[in-house]
């Protein structure tokens, strides 16, 4: 139920469905100065959330970054799913977060992290496709010739409470001992690291997938932006979900 219902209020708070609700009230209302003042709320509404400048600003305060690693080792780095996604075909591809993927893999060959898990099922709300993700990333970490030792999959996961006590599980299991690093985007690293600790599991951030407030800023981010809507989606759910995940037992 809580995932059911988690996927349904998402939509409720992505900034572009308030913009349309208000649109839609001008529209059916018959009284001119509510009529204009829902118009006006949703125009600034919609210069707020697509304004580059502001989503900028609340990235630099929500974002955890990576902590230093120089002349650490760590027995396993943790990828959380998200970064590929299934084609049409029903087999898989490489999406924008893929620098989980790459950090992970650099993480490993370095020596930095002796072993890879990646946790990530299919979190479909409404199932089109079998296709698992963490199965299909082990697939490519074996074709770079990684030792099967050293690749774990979670593949039953389909939200990061899930991705935390599945993971432990796995962990517990072939008794590989923390710290672990936490490999995600930077803008999901803050609720996911509170979910993985909740769920017993001693974590380092190491973020990366930096989508907003670490490029320097120009006038043109004052000027409306279809792309800032996108991102405020993103923190939306992330913010939305912290506090969900507060509130939930697991």
């Amino acid at each position: 139920m809580f995932f059911i219902l988690s996927k349904v209020l998402l939509m409720l708070i992505q900034p572009f469905f308030w913009v349309v609700v208000l649109i839609t009230w001008a529209v059916i209302t018959k009284n001119i100065k509510r009529k204009q003042r829902l118009l006006c709320s949703a125009a600034i509404v919609l210069y707020v959330f697509s304004n580059n400048f502001i989503i900028g600003q609340v990235a630099r305060s929500w974002d955890i970054t990576k902590q230093d690693t120089v002349n650490k080792t760590y027995s396993c780095a943790i990828i959380l799913g998200g970064f590929t996604s299934a084609d049409a075909d029903g087999g898989g591809y490489f999406n924008g977060s893929a620098s989980r993927y790459i950090e992970a893999v650099k993480l490993k060959t370095i020596g930095k992290a002796a072993k890879i898990l990646v946790t990530g099922g299919n979190g479909q709300l409404v199932k089109t496709t079998e296709f698992k993700e963490a199965d299909y990333v082990v697939q490519q970490l074996r074709l770079l010739k990684f030792a099967d030792s050293t690749v774990l999959g979670e593949n039953q996961s389909r939200n990061t409470i899930e991705n935390a006590v599945f993971s432990k599980k796995i962990l517990d299991d072939k008794k590989v001992k923390g710290p672990y690093l936490l490999v995600t985007s930077a803008f999901h690293m803050r609720r996911s690291l509170y979910t993985f600790k909740k769920a017993g599991l001693d974590v380092v951030p190491y973020s990366c997938d930096y989508i907003a407030g670490h490029d320097a800023y120009s006038l043109t981010d004052l000027l409306p932006n279809s792309g800032a809507l996108d991102v405020w989606n993103k923190y939306a759910k992330e913010m939305f979900g912290y506090v969900a995940y507060h509130l939930k037992k697991f």
